[in-house]
């Protein structure tokens, strides 16, 4: 980031970082550097998440209770499904559930 900075003097620069470790803080970098915006995406939204989306659909739609005899049938099945996959293929659409605090034991959490 301080390479980007340097290369952009006196530029706004909105800068799209992928969730995990940049959610930590990073106010005191911010801060040196006020032309710069973090903008984050949604933890369920990183692309580790929307591989795993994938392999979960793969694994769902086509390869449970499937067996296979050789490397080469498997691969050939997994080609036919993607390949079939793209012909329908549509973006994800990401919805996000109400958060709401459980009771634990009478008790808010918050109280314990």
């Amino acid at each position: 980031m301080n390479s980007l900075t340097a290369a952009f003097p006196g530029r706004k620069l909105h800068v799209i970082l992928d969730n995990l470790n940049t959610h930590k803080k990073n106010e005191n970098w911010l801060k040196a550097h006020p032309n710069v915006q973090f903008h984050f995406t949604p933890t369920s939204a990183s692309w580790l998440n929307q591989v795993e989306v994938w392999f979960s659909i793969l694994q769902g739609q086509s390869l449970s209770g499937t067996s296979f005899t050789s490397l080469k049938q498997l691969q050939e099945h997994i080609d036919a499904y993607v390949n079939a996959y793209h012909d329908k293929a549509e973006p994800f659409v990401w919805t996000k559930k109400k958060v709401r605090q459980r009771r634990f034991k009478g008790r808010r959490l918050t109280q314990l």
